[in-house]
Formats: structure tokens, C-alpha cells, sequence
């Protein structure tokens, strides 16, 4: 098993900082979301080149870093079309680019009709919106596979793939054999069905075993209300003795990646994983 963490969430900007900042925390490399920690990209259709790609994948490489997978998240049922047009043409750089980069997997959630928020709406769980979700992703995994790279798709509560059946419904559809699953216990996870955790976890384990290309390590604390709040993993109520035992026997070499813990709290993270693996 390898650690990752989200080059955002380092608290650093530029590769030669990332790589450094990696080193100090003793991790394998990043999820990289490029337009939220190089300044000279963009969130804008062709604002990447290969060049500066392979600038990043080079400080990377030299280092001994690796990129388990690109982020380029986009909202393909956001009530704003043009948003959705924007977020496919983003999307479709960084396939083209993956490999400049150093990766071969670009991945996104599902989406929400409530927009920016991306949090539940009704009409997330109709038929409709999966049916949209099937065909924006069946075109991205077209396109990848002109590229030579991968499409990963990510499930969560209060999206159109709110749990590992629906999400297995949308890649069965789509039918192609470069979709991987990035999957995040915490994402669907609320307070209805918190007792059930480890059945969702191993539910997802079961459903898409290794087509799995990353596991999202987060932790949270329940609120009086019964609602989830997201904390610095080691810090809330994820048995991660547990978790890690259940996904080594189904992924022994899975890509761990920290999303969301962030500042003092990374390295006593590292370190409660370490100890566990």
C-alpha cells in the first residue's frame, strides 16, 4: 500500500514545493488537481501544455514521486450547461495530458442539480440523471481511450451515484473497460446510515474489487444533530485497523490518498496510517 495526498491540500504551490513538502512528510506522491497548485494553470480549456506538464511530471519523476490520479471534478448535471460544457473541455485536457503529467487517470463525481453546492437534490435519484451521467461519461471514456488513458469515477451520498450499486449501474452502461473507481467511504456516508459503515465499505470492495485505482482516506465526528463533520484522520471515529485490513484483502497494493486533511494535522495522519499498514 502507498500514501498519497492532494497536492492542494499541502499547503504549498509550485512543483519543486510539492515535492519537498512530500519528502517531509515521507509520502509517495499526489492527486493532482494542477489548477489548484500551480499558479500558472488555469481552471480554463486550453490553459495546459504539454510542456508544462511534463515540467511537473520531470520534478515529480526526479524526486520519486508518482500521480495515482488527476483531478479534474466537474458537475455533469449542473442546472448551467455551459458550466458542464466548460467542465468536459477541462476534463478532455488533462486525458490528452494525463501521461505529460505523469498519470493515466482523470477522474470527477457524479454531480448534483444543485450546482456549485454539489449537495442533495431530489432529482439527483431520478432515472433522468443517471441517464445524463451515463452519456457524459461514456463520451470522456471514448476520448480516453483515443488517448491511452483511464476515466475514474467517484460516487458519494448526495450525488446522481449516491451508492456503490447505482455507481456499478452507471459503469456497467457505459460498458468500457478504461473506467476506474475512486472510492471514499466518508462520501457516502451521512447520518441515516453511519451505523452501517463497514457494510458500505465492504459493500464497494465487493461491487468493484480492483477497478478500485484510489481509496480516499478521510475521518469525521458526528455532531449533537447527528450530522458528520470531517476531521484530521486519527481525530474521529474511523477504525482504520479495520479498514485497512478489509481493503488489503481485496486491494493489497491500493493507492491511499488524504483528501482534506490539511495543515498540522497531515503528519500525525501519516503517521496513524503508517502504523496500521
Amino acid at each position: 500500500m502507498k500514501l498519497f495526498i492532494r497536492a492542494h491540500d499541502l499547503g504549498v504551490k509550485g512543483e519543486e514545493n510539492i515535492v519537498n513538502r512530500l519528502d517531509e512528510l515521507g509520502l509517495e506522491g499526489v492527486q493532482l488537481v494542477a489548477y489548484k497548485c500551480l499558479d500558472d494553470v488555469p481552471y480554463t480549456p486550453g490553459a495546459i501544455t504539454a510542456e508544462r506538464a511534463e515540467k511537473f511530471r520531470g520534478a515529480m519523476e526526479r524526486a520519486g514521486k508518482t500521480v495515482p490520479l488527476i483531478g479534474a471534478y466537474f458537475n455533469p448535471v449542473h442546472p448551467d450547461e455551459q458550466k458542464i460544457t466548460k467542465g468536459v473541455a477541462v476534463f478532455k485536457d488533462y486525458l490528452a495530458l494525463a501521461k505529460n503529467f505523469g498519470g493515466s487517470i482523470v477522474g470527477s463525481e457524479t454531480g448534483s442539480y444543485n450546482g456549485d453546492k454539489w449537495t442533495y437534490h431530489p432529482q439527483n435519484r431520478t432515472e433522468q440523471a443517471l441517464e445524463r451521467v451515463i452519456r457524459t461519461f461514456a463520451g470522456l471514456c471514448e476520448y480516453a481511450e483515443e488517448c491511452g488513458v483511464n476515466v475514474g469515477m467517484e460516487g458519494a451520498f448526495g450525488h446522481v451515484c449516491w451508492n456503490p450499486a447505482t455507481l456499478q449501474r452507471a459503469v456497467k452502461t457505459i460498458g468500457a473497460p478504461n473506467i476506474r473507481i475512486i472510492f471514499d467511504l466518508y462520501n457516502y456516508l451521512d447520518g441515516s446510515n453511519i451505523d452501517r459503515m463497514y457494510d458500505i465499505l465492504e459493500e464497494g470492495l465487493q461491487t468493484f474489487g480492483d477497478r478500485i485505482c484510489v481509496f480516499h482516506i478521510k475521518d469525521c465526528t458526528i455532531n449533537e444533530d447527528g450530522s458528520l463533520k470531517q476531521c484530521g484522520v486519527g481525530k474521529g471515529i474511523f477504525d482504520y485497523d479495520r479498514i485497512l485490513t478489509e481493503i488489503k484483502k481485496v486491494c493489497p497494493d491500493a493507492n491511499l490518498v488524504f483528501e482534506g486533511t490539511v495543515g498540522e494535522d497531515i503528519a500525525p495522519a501519516v503517521k496513524h496510517l503508517r502504523d496500521r499498514m
